[in-house]
């Protein structure tokens, strides 16, 4: 009996030893620092009809999804996709290229990145702007600046892993009503300045970054900011919106495929990955427990519960439009709904036939016309 029992407390203790670690793993992997894109298709061929050139590429739940989107090419440059989708049979499809960089000339064989993000700068979405630098506690984080009315302005905030340029989607009908616009980065984006090892702490630390943008716009004249915030962008959109200091001054919230809850969007990784959503449960610690979150490679513990906006709704004060796809498998359409129903007085939604953060991409006329709409008939509305 008691080499039974001594067999059971070891098997007990692997059991821990094993949950210990796979909270471990997936706590780095959702924080590590930003790497390299990834370049997982290849074009099969270019039809090249004189006055129109399209790509042939393997039919995917990507490239055979409705919308216009963005080819990256690994050794550089990009095109833009048109809506058209022709069947090239044997599992292949054909996509019109509307756009391309500067001496791109796309071939057989090329390695590309397919992407919602469809703008590379602002010059590419037909917008003037002035590079600019948001000094930050973190150090220097550069941001375009797109002018426009100096009273109302809008800071646009991109995701986790995203570039800046994603954002560049929903600057294009903040200048058309008039607002001043602020592109930002923030510490360890790949764009902003690096601190520590690089990783990132899920919007709570990235808003004091972000913080500074706005205090950059107050002193230049804004009466009324409304932030645009991406997935993780949300997040610390949330967190500023919160602040008592900005009360009355953020006057609007534009929330693309918004994290509202950090807890069920890991769990539902864990479970998009293959790992039941319990492997999430065993992540949490990692992330809130200072000495773990430390080993974890963090500088100390991320408050998430503090950014938990589900369990937080009561407190909300400002208007916000929540743009969400009911394919998004990233971070589920079921949380902006349920904010929606606890906060109807300042809870908008608008659903989209897509995945994550590719609103824009599925319907950019539905898109911008609803977070038009939605800015007009907000405090921070510059025009009937």
């Amino acid at each position: 009996m008691k080499r039974i029992l001594t067999i059971l407390g070891l098997l007990a203790s692997a059991g821990t030893l094993i949950s210990a670690a796979t909270g471990w793993v997936i706590a780095r992997r959702l924080t590590a620092p930003v790497g390299p894109r990834s370049f997982n298709l290849t074009i099969c061929r270019v039809e090249d009809g004189g006055d129109q050139l399209k790509v042939v590429l393997d039919r995917t739940p990507s490239t055979t999804a409705a919308g216009i989107y963005n080819l990256w090419f690994e050794q550089g440059g990009w095109v833009q996709l048109g809506v058209e989708i022709e069947d090239r049979g044997r599992g292949l499809i054909a996509r019109t290229v509307t756009g391309i960089s500067k001496g791109l000339n796309p071939k057989l064989g090329d390695r590309v990145s397919w992407s919602g993000v469809y703008y590379a700068t602002p010059a590419d979405a037909g917008l003037d702007h002035k590079d600019i630098v948001i000094k930050t506690p973190a150090g220097d984080a550069p941001a375009w600046r797109i002018n426009g009315n100096t009273t109302t302005w809008a800071i646009h905030i991109h995701g986790l892993g995203s570039p800046r340029a994603g954002t560049l989607r929903g600057v294009q009908v903040a200048t058309e009503l008039g607002y001043t616009s602020l592109v930002v980065s923030y510490r360890n984006d790949g764009e902003g300045p690096q601190v520590g090892n690089g990783h990132s702490t899920l919007g709570a630390t990235e808003a004091n970054d972000v913080d500074e943008a706005i205090g950059y716009a107050i002193r230049r004249g804004a009466e009324g900011i409304v932030l645009f915030g991406w997935s993780m962008g949300a997040a610390i959109a949330l967190q500023l919106a919160d602040r008592p200091e900005y009360r009355g001054l953020i006057v609007g919230l534009v929330l693309d495929s918004p994290v509202l809850d950090w807890t069920e969007v890991i769990e539902v990784n864990c479970n998009r990955s293959g790992l039941p959503s319990s492997a999430g449960k065993l992540t949490i610690p990692w992330l809130t427990t200072s000495g773990l979150a430390q080993l974890a490679g963090l500088p100390s513990a991320i408050p998430l519960y503090e950014m938990n906006w589900i369990e937080r709704a009561h407190e909300l004060t400002v208007p916000m439009l929540m743009l969400h796809g009911r394919w998004d498998d990233s971070v589920p359409i079921t949380d902006a709904r349920d904010l929606r129903l606890q906060r109807p007085d300042l809870v908008m939604v608008k659903e989209f036939e897509s995945g994550h953060t590719l609103n824009w991409n599925s319907d950019p006329s539905k898109w911008s016309s609803a977070v038009a709409q939605f800015l007009k008939s907000s405090n921070g509305s510059m025009s009937d």
